[in-house]
């Protein structure tokens, strides 16, 4: 029976890194996975993360299931804690419910399959561009997905007015998925005015947000990069939330997330967490251990705690200090990526930039300099160091004949 297939495309993403890793040049690059990388090229452990594995390795007495599998109390209160500020009442109110999942991608498509279970008519709309994943998590989950303009690739603004037009015609009942911070690919994300204007509208059309929620403390600060997100749960009824430590964290392999959901009362959030859990049960039956109890272990702990802050605020200041390296090394290079030069790229957020470079001058960058970018143009600034900037930069400027 097996013998009757073709071979499946290679992923967007994953496909490239594979092809990264069976390339024989000495200078390659990979701009394209969405992995902090620090100056050196390498993505360390963080060391509270460190700390706290000293920690659970000490005090661990059994590799048992301990928690159900809609994740540990310690883990899903810290998991609020973070989205919606320590005092909040949807912390521990009962109105908001909190599932750990094997990273972001599986919160998302346990929402997914949630949202199919409930209302397997609902269309999910995504942001034009989104995430390169994102349809397919959902349609696997037997969902119809459709698209809503965010970005102007032209002028690299948001497109706000024809984004609020567009959800005004949204039928009642779909989904739409926003980006809680850092955009991906383009980084660039509402301001605060923008996002009341949306959860508005949302609420207005009974349209359920779903916020990806990635890149938390990427952009300014774990506490102002939750600040959109906070607005659509005090405007809209319901609210589901897929968050990530992969890169907050650096805890990439070890696949921590969660899917929160806010509901108009704790009875139906009671409700919600029961068909989530059996969403769960009949898909990967309980999650990861391990790194959820770092999360709580360092969340837990405020020595801990505040050395994470720091460490991704170190993150955060190399990112930003990289744009502004890469835009200097890209205008030296006679290159300019859009109609105003390459300030753009300083003004967005988060690993990525949404370089404006076509399809063919990707494939150009990867056959002629080994180059990896995203085929949309993405570019992951994290993956940039001082030592390959100029190399990145020049290659650029030959393929866009600058």
């Amino acid at each position: 029976m097996f013998d009757i297939l073709e071979m499946a495309p290679p992923d967007a993403i994953l496909g490239l890194t594979e092809a990264f890793k069976s390339d024989s040049n000495p200078d390659k690059v990979n701009l394209s996975v969405g992995v902090y990388k620090d100056a050196a090229g390498g993505t360390p452990i963080l060391e509270c993360v460190k700390a706290s594995e000293r920690q659970i390795l000490e005090s661990e007495e059994s590799k048992t299931y301990v928690n159900p599998n809609s994740g540990t109390p310690q883990y899903t209160q810290a998991v609020r804690a973070l989205l919606f500020g320590k005092d909040h009442d949807l912390v521990d109110g009962g109105r908001a419910i909190t599932a750990h999942t094997p990273g972001g991608t599986g919160a998302l498509r346990v929402a997914g399959d949630y949202l199919h279970l409930l209302h397997g008519g609902a269309t999910l709309w995504l942001s034009n561009p989104t995430w390169a994943n994102h349809a397919g998590v959902f349609k696997a989950a037997g969902m119809q997905t459709n698209t809503y303009p965010y970005f102007d690739a032209t002028s690299n603004v948001i497109t706000v007015e024809k984004m609020i037009d567009k959800i005004k015609t949204i039928p009642s009942g779909d989904v739409v998925l926003l980006h809680g911070c850092c955009h991906n690919p383009t980084g660039a994300d509402l301001t605060l005015q923008q996002w009341t204007t949306v959860a508005e509208t949302l609420k207005a059309r009974q349209l359920v947000p779903l916020i990806d929620f990635a890149y938390q403390g990427f952009a300014v600060g774990i506490e102002e990069d939750a600040a959109g997100l906070r607005i659509v749960c005090e405007l809209c009824p319901e609210v589901m939330i897929c968050s990530s430590f992969s890169k907050n964290f650096g805890l990439y392999n070890e696949r921590v997330g969660a899917l929160t959901v806010v509901a108009e009362s704790s009875a139906t959030a009671a409700k919600v967490l029961s068909h989530i859990k059996r969403c769960i049960r009949t898909n990967y039956s309980n999650p990861p251990a391990h790194g959820s109890a770092i999360v709580s272990t360092v969340l837990g702990d405020c020595q801990l705690r505040q050395q994470w802050i720091q460490e991704v605020e170190q993150m955060r200041n190399r990112i930003n200090t990289t744009r502004q390296q890469f835009a200097d090394s890209l205008t030296n290079a006679g290159v300019n990526l859009s109609n105003q030069g390459n300030a753009f790229i300083t003004e967005q957020n988060g690993m990525f930039s949404f370089s404006g470079l076509s399809k063919d001058q990707v494939g150009a960058l990867r056959e002629r300099y080994a180059v990896y970018v995203v085929g949309d143009g993405r570019i992951n600034v994290a993956g940039l160091t001082e030592a390959n900037i100029p190399f990145v930069s020049n290659a650029i400027a030959q393929v866009v004949g600058a």
